[in-house]
Formats: structure tokens, C-alpha cells, sequence
């Protein structure tokens, strides 16, 4: 038997670490020979909200989704309303869809980077004569919103049936402008601060030259009227 110490000390500290790992095993846990920094907890991932209790949803409200701005993107999150659709006019469901995307996002939906370009005091009515069939008009001229403002609006009321028709949004403003039909396109969800495809047919702009489709970026306000509606 070898009698130095050294040896010793060695061959029990060897021992011991054969027993630990040996219990280790016994009891599931996998071992490793090397030390294992866990760092930080993981993080929400952005734009991605955790699913709301069903119950809770239906308290407050009918469940709606609507289009917020996420990493420079358009995002749906989750809302409710006291509207129905199937009962309430035009009217009352764009404005119960306008308030929830003026509304400051939660505080959940900001640590998931959610915000809202809609001003607080953007207000939408009814046609006017002469406005086509379903139109609605916004206290601002729509080409005055922000890109990202007017992205929102025309991609959460193009998911409703009762404010788009075949996916076109027929919006105007207070002035003498024509109301015109919007597109919520894949390039909008992905660019809204870009452009707002905008749809250009008799059927739905007054003045307008056919079917096409065209961009108009936001913030402009400076196309000429096609011709006044008229009406309050």
C-alpha cells in the first residue's frame, strides 16, 4: 500500500467523485464534465402574445383581432368588443374597431414590442351621397395619416365583413375628396411604413381608371379630387 499522503488524498478524491456521479445516475440526473453557465432567462418572443383565457375573453367582450405595429411590421393581437357584428350597422362596428386600435397597447403587449400609430383622436362616420356603397368616412383625410396609421385601419376593417367588401375598405375624409378603396396587400403587413395599396376602379374611387392597383404613400395628402361628393 502506498504510503504517501499525496497518494493518498488523490485516490480518495478519485473515490469520491466515482460516488457522486454514481448517485447522480441513480437519481436521473445526466452529469457533465464541465461547468454550465445557464445565463439569462429566456425573453418573450417578440410580436407573440400568450393566448388569453377564453372565459375572461368573453366577459369582456366579443373576440376581435386588429392590426398593431410590431418590429416595423403589422401584427394581429387579440381583442374584445361590446359590438356584434351580425347586429350592429357599419357604423358602430368600424368605430368599436377604430377605438381598440387607438387604444394604448397593454402592458403585456408592450413588452412584446406592440405600439400604435392611430391618433387617439381620429373619429369615422357614414357615406356621404355620392360616396360608393359602404364607404366611410375619417375626421382626417386618409393620405394624412401616417402610412403605418392607415396600414392599421385598412388591414383590421379588411378582416371584417361587414366594413370590407371582397378585402377593399372604402375610406374618405372630411374634405371634398373622394372616397377611395384600399387593399390590405402581404407587402402592406410587411411594410406599412412604405405604402397603402390603394385601389383604383370606377366601382370603387369615383374618377378612378380601372381595375388596377397602386401605391400611395402616406403622409402626402396632395392628390387631386376626381370630383366633390356631396352631402353632409
Amino acid at each position: 500500500m502506498d504510503s504517501n499522503p499525496r497518494t493518498r488524498r488523490a485516490a480518495a478524491a478519485l473515490a469520491g467523485a466515482a460516488l457522486t456521479a454514481a448517485l447522480a445516475a441513480g437519481c436521473g440526473i445526466r452529469t457533465t464534465s464541465v461547468p454550465v453557465d445557464a445565463g439569462a432567462a429566456p425573453s418573450r418572443v417578440p410580436c407573440s402574445m400568450p393566448a388569453e383565457d377564453v372565459t375572461t375573453q368573453a366577459l369582456q367582450g366579443i373576440p376581435v383581432q386588429v392590426y398593431l405595429v410590431c418590429s416595423s411590421q403589422l401584427a394581429t393581437v387579440d381583442r374584445a368588443v361590446r359590438v356584434d357584428e351580425a347586429t350592429a350597422n357599419r357604423v358602430r362596428v368600424a368605430r368599436a374597431f377604430l377605438a381598440e386600435l387607438e387604444r394604448k397597447p397593454s402592458a403585456d403587449e408592450r413588452r412584446a414590442g406592440f405600439t400604435t400609430a392611430v391618433p387617439a383622436d381620429l373619429r369615422i362616420g357614414g357615406a356621404r351621397d355620392g360616396d360608393p356603397q359602404g364607404a366611410l368616412r375619417l375626421s382626417q383625410q386618409p393620405e394624412d395619416l401616417s402610412s403605418e396609421a392607415l396600414a392599421q385601419i385598412v388591414c383590421t376593417f379588411a378582416e371584417s365583413p361587414t366594413l370590407a367588401s371582397d378585402g377593399t375598405v372604402l375610406l374618405g375624409g372630411p374634405g371634398k375628396y373622394p372616397a377611395r378603396g384600399y387593399l390590405c396587400t402581404s407587402e402592406t403587413k410587411a411594410r406599412p411604413q412604405a405604402a397603402t395599396t390603394r385601389r383604383t376602379d370606377p366601382d370603387t374611387a369615383p374618377g378612378g381608371s380601372g381595375g388596377a392597383a397602386t401605391t400611395l404613400p402616406g403622409g402626402t395628402g396632395t392628390e387631386p379630387a376626381a370630383g366633390p361628393a356631396t352631402g353632409d
